[in-house]
């Protein structure tokens, strides 16, 4: 459901069916009949699903080191050029970050574009993988380093190839097919979707710190907003 095209008593029948283990339970929450829960969510197996991954988002997002998204954010406010990699739908996300990092007034690319110049000193690649182990993104980093520049990524697992050449790491509880390292968290999603999507909320926390640290207004990010669409 669009968050704009619910009804009040449909938000607050979301937020009880994701706190409650039944539908019924849920029912009494938000004092609405079961009758007319199935009304609003006549497909229960997308309720459910709804409420697991939500679940575990709520479960993983516990893990995360508040710390190490702080050192993220000051190591990007140090680069003098960021780099921006990923692969699969991990580089989707790290394609929206770089979005707005562009937001926020940084100098910013995006791996493989062809307007993407040479790394080089004092610059920055940030790498999205949840093995670490992705071939291409191994060979980026080695690159990276070789040049002088700084490295850092968001993954599942920081003791991996990647993660030993970082200068920091923000790590994500998840599971991942790609990886012969054992998964860090279960997860009734398939293929890595728990690390995706909590890397999506880990970039938006880090954004929101780079803009209280630069000082910038989300009126002041607007203005670099594309306006060609």
């Amino acid at each position: 459901f669009p968050p704009m095209a619910l009804t009040q008593n449909q938000q607050k029948a979301i937020a009880a069916l994701l706190s409650s283990p039944s539908r019924e339970d849920a029912a009494r929450k938000c004092g609405l009949t079961s009758r007319t829960l199935r009304v609003y969510f006549q497909n229960d197996e997308f309720c459910e699903a709804y409420r697991a991954a939500f679940q575990e988002l709520t479960e993983n997002a516990k893990h995360i080191s508040s710390s190490s998204l702080e050192k993220f954010a000051n190591e990007i406010i140090k680069a003098r050029h960021i780099f921006v990699a990923g692969a699969g739908r991990s580089g989707f996300v790290a394609r929206g970050f770089a979005n707005r990092l562009m937001h926020l007034g940084l100098e910013v690319f995006f791996v493989g574009e062809p307007t993407t110049p040479a790394i080089e000193k004092k610059d920055l690649l940030i790498i999205s993988s949840g093995s670490g182990e992705t071939d291409s993104l191994i060979v980026m980093a080695n690159k990276a380093k070789k040049a002088g520049a700084s490295v850092v990524t968001v993954t599942i697992h920081p003791e991996a190839s990647i993660g030993k050449v970082c200068e920091s790491c923000i790590v994500i509880p998840g599971a991942t097919p790609k990886s012969n390292l054992e998964d860090t968290s279960e997860s009734a999603q398939p293929m890595g979707n728990a690390f995706e999507q909590m890397s999506w909320i880990v970039y938006d926390a880090v954004i929101m710190i780079l803009m209280k640290k630069l000082g910038k207004t989300e009126e002041e990010m607007f203005k670099n907003h594309a306006n060609l669409e």
